[in-house]
């Protein structure tokens, strides 16, 4: 199949975006990547990794290449809802009660240290993750197109925290980790850093309009039935897995179709492959299952168990 002719236009785009966000987070050119995929499929993601590797700078840099609203929220343990979605207050002069947006209606929102807040906050993102909208004293407001959210957690950090709910984890499209980099890696960021904050070369490379034309090219990204089914087996797969004791909901399935066709786009085709939904499997579902007891007391890992899975069920010959 070939590209459609606007692909050459979406083609500049993604690379001027990469390109960009690596002025501040160097050698995380498939993170940068998966990141665009649940961008582009207008999904959310969760980046959880130790203190210090960029997580972060990370959602800065996309935020400032983007030509949209950008909030942080900065989660701690006595954030209420209200401090999130936003709160009616009565006017006095007009003896009505108005709403004061809070900082989740914004086109990309920062959602930092998620897992600090309480579970009664976390619940306040729930109806925006997955409908777009905030719903506060009876009164439901729509959320303005874009809506992205990327949630940070430091996975070691116990004390004080508040683990995500498995409905929670379900809304994110994808799962991320950075990882540490290497030394040459580590030697470049040092130099960028000696004269000023790279962050400060970071400028805006898409519109809006940019932006929804690649979220449009996703939707005519081709996807054969064979692998759609292809998909739906391996989500089966993990509801019949011994070592497992939930599997994948079909919120999942229609993940890794939307994830796959985001991926195939950014990797210059308008089709998708079986490669690109195995690539995507661990950053898709690992977080949406959950282990059995006894996998886990043998030290298994989601993501062990999906590349295990994955080698059981037949890939497609399209």
């Amino acid at each position: 199949m070939n590209p459609s002719p606007n692909w050459d236009q979406g083609n500049k785009l993604i690379e001027k975006m990469v390109n960009n966000i690596e002025k501040v987070l160097i050698g995380k050119q498939s993170v940068i990547q998966l990141c665009l995929v649940a961008l582009l499929a207008k999904g959310h993601v969760l980046l959880e990794d130790v203190p210090g590797v960029g997580k972060t700078m990370l959602v800065k840099a996309l935020a400032r290449s983007l030509g949209c609203k950008y909030r942080r929220i900065q989660f701690t343990p006595d954030l209420l809802p209200s401090d999130v979605t936003g709160v009616s207050i009565f006017n006095q002069k007009t003896l009505e009660f108005e709403f004061r947006p809070g900082p989740l209606m914004s086109n990309i929102v920062l959602a930092d240290e998620i897992n600090r807040t309480s579970p009664k906050t976390q619940a306040a993102l729930l109806e925006a993750l997955e409908e777009g909208s905030v719903t506060v004293d009876g009164h439901t407001y729509q959320l303005e197109s874009p809506f992205f959210v990327m949630a940070t957690q430091n996975p070691i950090e116990y004390e004080g925290t508040f683990p995500l709910p498995e409905a929670q984890l379900d809304r994110f499209l994808l799962k991320l980790s950075l990882g540490y980099p290497d030394t040459g890696q580590e030697m470049e960021m040092i130099k960028r850093f000696q004269y000023e904050h790279p962050i400060n070369e970071v400028a805006e490379v898409w519109s809006r309009n940019d932006l929804h034309f690649l979220q449009q090219q996703v939707l005519n990204v081709y996807v054969d039935d064979a692998i759609v089914e292809y998909m739906v087996n391996i989500v089966k797969q993990t509801r019949n897995e011994p070592d497992l004791f939930l599997g994948a909901s079909p919120r999942a399935s229609l993940a890794i179709f939307r994830s796959s066709q985001a991926l195939a786009l950014i990797r210059g085709r308008m089709y998708v492959v079986p490669d690109d939904v195995k690539y995507l499997i661990p950053f898709t579902l690992s977080h949406r299952i959950l282990l059995s007891s006894e996998a886990h007391m043998n030290g298994k890992t989601p993501e062990q168990v999906l590349e295990r899975l994955l080698r059981q069920i037949p890939v497609p010959v399209t």
